[in-house]
């Protein structure tokens, strides 16, 4: 593997490998969506999954597909880790920061949310982000200190998709519009132990 895309072929492949992973992210930001509700609103489904309806739960349900995928590639698309990791990186940022901008957008126009809007929202940014990722993957030069960069990126994404989950701060972008709260609902039950 090395440090470039050489040829039309490894070029063929890695956009393949970018179509497939587009259609697998939005079928299993679906699936995510209702995986806490039906998992009894277990701990380890709170991690991965909605917990509730605020922009931020639906950007963590499109990024840890992404993410997923981002690892599918890895081991097998041919592409040299550095490249693809920077690559993978900069959709993650295309990811998370087009959703929000498309939801506020879409309501500050119509002042008020639409579900399917909602999800082409969603859509969009993971389309873009598969499209990004793969510009960068195959065509940019990937210098020693992007990855760096795209190390601590991917590290903070991943300590504030956790985080923000149990203990989000009381703005907009992490506020349930349904029940109006933040982050895990009331309900939540998974720190207790099960009664013997």
């Amino acid at each position: 593997m090395s440090d470039t895309i050489p040829n039309k072929n490894a070029r063929k492949k890695l956009l393949h490998f970018e179509a497939a992973g587009f259609v697998f992210n939005v079928l299993a930001a679906a699936a995510l969506h209702f995986i806490y509700e039906l998992s009894g609103k277990a701990l380890y489904a709170a991690i991965f999954c909605s917990v509730n309806e605020s922009v931020w739960e639906h950007m963590k349900i499109f990024s840890i597909p992404y993410v997923v995928w981002g690892f599918v590639e890895v081991f097998c698309s041919g592409v040299s880790f550095k490249r693809l990791a920077v690559a993978k990186v900069c959709g993650l940022c295309v990811i998370t920061a087009l959703i929000p901008v498309l939801f506020y957008t879409y309501t500050g126009i119509l002042g008020r949310n639409i579900a399917v809007l909602d999800i082409l929202c969603g859509v969009a940014a993971a389309a873009l982000a598969y499209f990004a990722s793969f510009r960068t993957a195959a065509s940019a030069p990937c210098p020693g200190r992007w990855f760096a960069a795209a190390s601590l990126v991917f590290a903070l994404y991943c300590a504030a998709t956790v985080f923000f989950t149990f203990a989000p701060p009381q703005i907009g972008i992490f506020r349930d519009p349904v029940s109006g709260g933040y982050g895990l609902p009331s309900s939540f039950t998974g720190f207790q132990r099960p009664l013997t």
